[in-house]
């Protein structure tokens, strides 16, 4: 039998992809759940005002605050921006820190500091991926206020939000929206019906739309008013072995059938982007930030399993010896990351 996890897991992929079909699919069942969305969006309204008009109040911490998020449910390439920015901000001289709420871990009552030997049932996965590949303090915890101050206690100068974009209660300086070119909006309906977390308008008061670019990127995004729109790619750095400190270029394995994991909002274009490399996937997709156990890494051949970094760090204590991990960086279009961190700088400085 399957551990309980498990069986859990794939009731939650099941759910995860009923949903993503009606959101990014064709299908109208999402007039179903329009009343839902109805009031979702009543009420993410009545609280942004309150927080405009002071009768929420959001509270600053002592440097300045930036913050990268999104509109949408699921990922649209927050965390590696997130890293992006750290390090380019250690270039310039800064001091950043980085907070994140710690999806899916029990965090506890005090925000963590996090490092490369946390448990990710503690902390979360995307919170270790950062601390394993910045070296600047990272914190975990839900209130993105109390893991700033933690940060600023441990000498940071600036803090990154690793997805805080609706965390109002966290006062900022900067923000950045990060969209998935190939899913858009998808069919711009509000939580439950669509993948909507906010309005489409709230763009309009972010200083840049950071458009994560793949091979059917070209939906309509822009609309009358938009802030810039900046577009970036993931791209691959490396296949790392989990078993050794191996590192091998992807398209050495052209040819070959491989296992795929992954367990995050879009495993599609994690797939798409080991098939334009030229290996055989075969598929395992599961629902985002789910554990993994051995089970997943256990098949009835020799072939390798390649998962994404997200992924692997939830492996550290299983037996890894034909796995690989697929490490990304940041890279922008031409010019448009020099006019970034130009624009950043000039409200840092100010």
């Amino acid at each position: 039998m399957r551990p309980d996890h498990r069986q859990m897991a794939d009731h939650s992929g099941q759910l995860q992809a009923w949903l993503n079909r009606i959101w990014y699919g064709q299908s109208r069942w999402y007039l179903l759940l329009l009343p839902l969305s109805w009031l979702y969006r009543t009420v993410i309204a009545l609280r942004r005002q309150l927080y405009r008009h002071g009768m929420l109040h959001e509270q600053r911490v002592a440097v300045p605050v930036i913050v990268v998020g999104n509109i949408t449910v699921g990922g649209t390439g927050k965390t590696p921006l997130t890293m992006w920015l750290a390090e380019q901000l250690q270039q310039h001289g800064y001091q950043p820190g980085v907070v994140t709420r710690g999806y899916g871990a029990q965090v506890g009552p005090q925000p963590l500091l996090v490092s490369a030997d946390s448990d990710p049932a503690a902390v979360g996965d995307e919170a270790l991926v950062l601390a394993n590949r910045l070296s600047c303090p990272v914190v975990a915890h839900p209130d993105r206020v109390a893991a700033a101050n933690a940060v600023v206690a441990l000498g940071a100068d600036v803090v990154i939000a690793d997805d805080g974009l609706q965390h109002y209660r966290l006062g900022r300086d900067f923000e950045l929206a990060v969209v998935d070119g190939e899913r858009g909006f998808g069919n711009k309906q509000h939580l439950p019906a669509g993948p909507l977390r906010e309005p489409i308008s709230r763009l309009d008061a972010v200083a840049n739309v950071l458009v994560q670019q793949g091979q059917d990127a070209g939906k309509v995004l822009r609309r009358k008013g938009d802030p810039a729109e900046l577009h970036f790619r993931l791209v691959p750095t490396g296949l790392h072995s989990l078993h050794s400190d191996e590192v091998v270029d992807p398209h050495s394995l052209a040819g070959q059938t491989v296992h795929a994991l992954a367990g995050i909002a879009n495993p599609q274009r994690f797939f798409r982007m080991l098939r334009a490399w030229g290996l055989q996937v075969i598929e395992h997709p599961l629902p985002d930030h789910a554990p993994i156990s051995q089970l997943d890494l256990t098949f009835d051949d020799n072939l390798p399993v390649i998962m994404t970094e997200k992924d692997a760090v939830k492996c550290r204590q299983l037996h890894t010896d034909r796995c690989w991990y697929v490490a990304v960086a940041v890279e922008f279009d031409n010019g448009q990351a020099h006019s970034l961190l130009e624009q950043l700088h000039s409200r840092l400085d100010h």
